[in-house]
């Protein structure tokens, strides 16, 4: 899993990021069941900006995480199933988060005075602009090769 230091000028952070837990797509028809009520969700989040010191280094925490192979893998057990069924993050996610939470749990052994926001978007965030400017990566979505777990780390503001 990358770690990287990062300039804070590259992060691109809005309120208006926060509200693209409104999209609608996917089993969300609605947007997110979780805007509002979820702990760590918005609008009750402070933007970065009000999380981290950008005056201090902040890094990029990512994990890449498989799904093509895990959907293979489902594909080849349930040859009835569709892709949409066989790419289902339920089968994954708690994977993915698990590897994620490990690098981070190492991470902050080394690095005892900073904090670590596993989901940037919720405080205004654009996860995509920061893949890139960051890391020359462009995330899929939705994911069909490589999903990316990503979460930002700092000092406290």
């Amino acid at each position: 899993m990358p770690i990287i230091q990062i300039n804070p000028k590259i992060i691109e952070y809005s309120q208006k990021i926060q509200t693209y837990c409104f999209k609608k797509g996917g089993s969300f028809r609605k947007g997110c069941p979780n805007y509002g009520k979820k702990q760590g969700c918005p609008p009750n989040q402070p933007l970065i900006n009000k999380i981290f010191d950008f005056d201090k280094p902040i890094y990029l925490i990512y994990t890449n995480f498989d799904v093509k192979e895990i959907a293979e893998r489902m594909a080849q057990k349930h040859p009835e199933w569709t892709e949409k069924q066989c790419y289902n993050s339920r089968y994954w996610q708690q994977t993915a988060r698990n590897l994620h939470e490990k690098e981070i749990e190492k991470f902050l052994e080394k690095n005892k005075q900073v904090i670590v926001k596993k989901s940037p978007e919720a405080h205004g965030v654009n996860i995509h602009s920061l893949m890139w400017q960051a890391t020359k990566i462009k995330l899929e979505w939705p994911p069909r090769n490589l999903t990316r777990l990503v979460s930002l780390a700092g000092y406290k503001y």
